[in-house]
């Protein structure tokens, strides 16, 4: 298993059981920007850039009917002994084989030529061989990347994105100011993304556009799906279930101002809950004696940890939660590792889960708390 950018260890339902899944493999690699949970279990750990330091984007959009990409350029130097995801792909590629030094040949000098015979080659060259086209990032990065000065290697990426756009969404780019045919469209775009710092808007869909992209028939959205039918009706006389052994309700991940992601691992950036309180409603916390700060101890059918206590009144009774991204291994001043907050998902179970999605029940978790002394 090859594992990017992501740590199932701590980020996925019942992290025993993924431990174990792992265990079973007979090769685990692990690709990211930190020692995570998931990268200590690898037998090998290729470690990569960080955001700051490589050409990355962003996808979020919020001006409909205007449609914004946002590329990022590095803005420092990289950490010795890492690489960008880009390269470590390009390196992989070639040492599997499936690319060989002489396959690009053709394309790295038509890429010193130009635009335009970089991309009559680069059409002849993935028709005729489609390994080639399998291989189009890499391709790219490998050829007309150099072009585009050191460090922006990986940004050649965004020409094959703006051309596929350009031939897809023609008229869409034209309500954007485009002109041209989609050839010129396209390297129209490709310079404004290398260019423009601030995000470059290219496309306008209104509804009337986004609704013929509708692909089911009659144009419709279906909302009546059957299986959910039943299930929507059940919420009307639908009880709370109650489980004498386990009478609590934990939200294993609940999003906090000091939420992040496993990448940030030092406990010193959060200003407050460096810990990773649980959080209880101040009547619960009066039943079981416990005190603002105190310990308890949380159990679930899978497992077992001890947490630092919250108390709140914008906890419901009976309802107890644990931060997002809590439960780091990080080392402390003499260098030991130390086990900072709970990992929410040492509590959770694979098999508790949505019978239609698979969806683990992270948010409904049955629970006992007890107060530890």
């Amino acid at each position: 298993m090859l594992i990017e950018s992501a740590n199932p260890v701590h980020s996925l339902a019942d992290s025993q059981r993924m431990r174990e899944a792992l265990d079973a493999l007979d090769l685990v690699v692990v690709i990211d920007v930190a020692m995570t949970e998931t990268a200590r279990l690898a037998d090998y750990v290729l470690p990569a850039t960080s955001q700051f330091e490589k050409w990355e984007a962003t996808f979020f959009n919020f001006e409909f009917p205007e449609n914004y990409f946002h590329p990022r350029a590095p803005i420092i130097e990289p950490l010795p002994g890492t690489l960008a995801e880009p390269e470590i792909h390009r390196r992989l590629v070639h040492e599997m084989g499936a690319l060989k030094d002489g396959d690009l040949d053709s394309l790295r000098a038509a890429a010193a030529e130009g635009c335009a015979a970089f991309a009559a080659e680069f059409l002849r060259l993935s028709s005729e061989q489609p390994a080639i086209a399998a291989w189009t990032p890499i391709a790219l990065y490998e050829t007309l990347g150099p072009t585009l000065g050191p460090g922006n290697e990986a940004s050649a990426l965004f020409w094959g994105l703006a051309h596929s756009c350009a031939r897809t969404y023609p008229e869409s780019m034209r309500r954007a100011g485009f002109e041209g045919d989609a050839f010129q469209m396209g390297e129209a775009l490709f310079e404004q993304v290398l260019h423009n710092r601030s995000g470059v808007r290219f496309s306008v869909d209104p509804y009337e556009e986004t609704w013929k992209r509708v692909s089911t028939a009659g144009g419709r959205i279906n909302l009546a799906i059957p299986e959910l039918i039943g299930e929507l009706r059940g919420l009307m006389g639908e009880q709370p279930a109650r489980d004498a052994e386990f009478p609590f309700v934990l939200t294993a991940g609940d999003r906090r101002s000091t939420t992040a992601n496993t990448a940030i691992r030092d406990p010193e950036w959060r200003a407050k809950d460096r810990e990773g309180a649980l959080r209880m409603n101040p009547g619960d916390a009066a039943w079981l004696g416990v005190k603002p700060g105190g310990r308890v101890r949380i159990t679930t059918k899978r497992a077992s940890a001890e947490a630092v206590v919250e108390i709140t009144d914008r906890m419901q009774p009976g309802h107890v939660t644990l931060p997002n991204g809590s439960g780091l291994w990080y080392p402390d001043r003499e260098g030991q590792e130390v086990l900072h907050g709970v990992p929410p998902n040492e509590l959770t179970a694979s098999d508790h889960r949505d019978w239609i999605a698979g969806t683990p029940f992270h948010k409904h978790v049955p629970v006992r708390v007890e107060a530890v002394s």
